[in-house]
């Protein structure tokens, strides 16, 4: 779970960004824009990351209401392993996806984020866990993000290979995981999909 300070620093950027898009009052904007620079300060501090890259994490900043992103991720199950990915951004391995783009469903997301990550055709059958990154183990975001979870089966007969942001594309044994890219998923997201699969989970996490 993320730390208190990093979770009110996100809720002030949120509130100067919905300020700024909202107000018209050039005094009132120019609180909500000390806000921004003080959100922004504290969230390059606690994130450790550059404070010329904070506004750039938030596409949208000011530009609309502040609202959470959707990070969507797929768990391809064969022969009681699953497909993992490795990123190119830091080597470590994780389920395919990432954030949904506008226009596709969060299952439509999913098939695309597969195919393009590790080069196979799926169908997304099941939503197993709903999670709000912030509240899990996951290592800490300046961003604030939902995290979508979906079952899949493989519905073509394509070789699997990686793309433009992986490296690599293999199949993992639950007690065989490799180094996890503890940001996009953790070892929780991977076995509940195996528990929901074998029908021991109705639903494996909502929080």
């Amino acid at each position: 779970m993320e730390s208190l300070w990093l979770s009110r620093a996100k809720r002030l950027q949120a509130i100067a960004s919905t300020g700024l898009y909202f107000c018209k009052d050039e005094f009132d904007r120019e609180r909500y824009q000390e806000i921004a620079d003080i959100a922004h300060t504290m969230l390059a501090d606690l994130a450790n990351v550059p404070i010329t890259r904070i506004p750039g994490l938030v596409s949208d900043f000011a530009k609309c209401y502040a609202t959470p992103k959707v990070d969507v991720r797929g768990a391809l199950i064969e022969g009681g392993k699953i497909l993992l990915v490795r990123e190119k951004s830091d080597g470590r391995w994780t389920l395919p996806g990432g954030f949904a783009d506008i226009g596709r469903s969060a299952s439509e997301n999913v098939v695309t984020e597969i195919h393009e990550e590790a080069g196979l055709q799926v169908s997304a059958t099941r939503l197993y866990s709903v999670r709000h990154k912030a509240k899990a183990a996951y290592d800490p975001d300046a961003r604030d993000f939902y995290k979508l979870f979906f079952l899949c089966e493989r519905s073509g007969e394509m070789t699997m290979k990686a793309g433009i942001e992986t490296s690599e594309v293999g199949f993992f044994a639950p007690a065989d995981l490799p180094d996890l890219s503890r940001g996009r998923v953790l070892e929780s997201d991977i076995h509940s999909a195996f528990a929901f699969q074998n029908g021991a989970q109705r639903f494996a996490t909502f929080d």
